[in-house]
């Protein structure tokens, strides 16, 4: 089952997709449905019961007719991790345990719905704008102290995230804090995939594609640590709860075609550390669009524009 959320008069709403185009609203299915996936999440039967309903009822709406919002209002807490992939370990050369994730938080505020437009910031602030395309994994049923075997359990679905990375301001101190946070600088979507259809995470492969040249693609069993080992380190130190969100983790760049400009131009790159630049990376940069596909789940799409410039703006 896929799961949107939209606005349809000024009112949040939830919709099943019956197939690519179409879907069925919930609130016309059952009115007494939450309209939001963080109220139906905090039902423990809530997706069972949207299942139900939505089984074998044709679309009566089309996709392209409404404008998809973040599928989560207010994540509880938007999780991710560093280094957990071992192509993108072994193309920075940075070190990372192998006991433990690199684990960091973004405020749900940075983030922008499927669609959107991220906003990269002015070049006198900062150049070096990165896609990361990662899988997200949605929490549906709480706990704390989750064993491994069981972890899967807890996961309502997955989608898909990019979660795009200021690096100079990652560079700042030890804490990737703001690089990490920067206004509107990422997505997750374009949908929920209930964890019954998308199936095993490992399974599955990622790519991330930047006007349309690939410039990650990765298998998902690359990560250091798997979906369900996350699940059960973060229960240790915090009782997970319905609506966190948890995204895995980016792969190295792909390495470039010989005829890829702009993939081996090294000059146009802003580097990791003293002189540290990676053939095939491309700063995502105003005009261009940025493209997150996970296999069997969908794309996540989303253009670049410019921030504007950096004056004092109160609010």
């Amino acid at each position: 089952m896929r799961i949107i959320s939209y606005e349809i008069d000024g009112k949040p709403s939830l919709g099943v997709l019956t197939g690519d185009a179409t879907f069925v609203a919930a609130h016309e299915l059952d009115a007494a449905l939450p309209r939001t996936l963080d109220a139906l999440l905090q039902q423990p039967d809530g997706l069972d019961r949207l299942r139900r309903l939505a089984s074998g009822v044709e679309g009566n709406h089309r996709l392209d007719g409404v404008t998809l919002t973040l599928p989560l209002r207010q994540p509880h807490g938007f999780w991710a991790l560093a280094l957990n992939f071992k192509t993108h370990i072994q193309e920075t050369g940075l070190t990372t345990s192998l006991e433990h994730p690199q684990i960091f938080l973004r405020v749900p505020a940075s983030f922008v719905p499927p669609g959107a437009p991220l906003v990269a910031p002015p070049p006198d602030v900062a150049r070096a704008f990165d896609y990361e395309g990662e899988l997200g994994v949605v929490i549906g049923r709480g706990g704390r102290h989750i064993p491994i075997e069981r972890a899967l359990e807890h996961v309502a679905g997955y989608c898909a995230v990019n979660e795009g990375s200021v690096r100079e301001f990652q560079r700042h101190n030890r804490q990737f804090g703001l690089g990490k946070n920067f206004e509107k600088s990422g997505s997750y979507g374009p949908w929920l995939m209930t964890a019954d259809e998308f199936g095993n995470p490992a399974a599955h492969s990622l790519v991330t594609r930047l006007n349309g040249v690939e410039r990650q693609k990765a298998p998902l069993d690359d990560m250091l640590f798997s979906v369900e080992a996350v699940i059960h380190y973060l229960s240790v130190g915090y009782a997970l709860r319905p609506g966190d969100v948890i995204a895995m983790g980016t792969s190295g760049a792909l390495p470039p075609a010989a005829d890829d400009i702009a993939g081996n131009d090294l000059s146009l790159q802003v580097g990791d550390g003293p002189g540290k630049k990676i053939p095939g990376r491309v700063h995502m940069r105003a005009g261009d669009e940025v493209e997150v596909e996970i296999t069997g789940l969908g794309v996540l799409r989303n253009p670049i524009v410019a921030d504007v410039p950096a004056v004092y703006r109160p609010d």
